[in-house]
């Protein structure tokens, strides 16, 4: 049974840090490229974050790059997203996702999802 499961959702203010982590299980892992999405209250579920199977090429959506960063330890089967400098325009419900390919920012390309954890930045 497939599982992605996310934690370390909350509230932040402004310009705080959030660090989310994502627990895969049932599939073979190393052989997924990773990533995240976000989608905020009223708008379309967006690409964040990417991550390549063996963890060494990356992709960020333009308005986070700088702030938040991607890793994957295939030891422990997890994708983390650490998230710095948040703005409240970060609210969202973040999702861990795993393509059959690797890490891209389409949404068709990943076959499993997460259940989402919620994100809140207050100003």
């Amino acid at each position: 049974q497939v599982q992605l499961v996310e934690s370390g959702g909350g509230s932040v203010q402004t310009g705080g840090s959030l660090r989310l982590s994502c627990a895969a299980s049932g599939f073979t892992f190393t052989a997924y490229g990773m990533g995240w999405f976000r989608q905020a209250p009223g708008k379309e579920r967006e690409f964040v974050a990417g991550i390549s199977r063996s963890g060494g090429s990356t992709l960020y959506a333009d308005s986070v790059k700088g702030r938040f960063f991607i890793s994957r330890d295939n030891t422990k089967n997890t994708v983390t997203l650490q998230m710095n400098s948040l703005k409240p325009e970060a609210t969202a419900v973040y999702y861990c996702a795993a393509s059959r390919w690797t890490a891209t920012t389409r949404q068709s390309d990943y076959k499993y999802w997460g259940q989402g954890t919620q994100v809140t930045v207050s100003s």
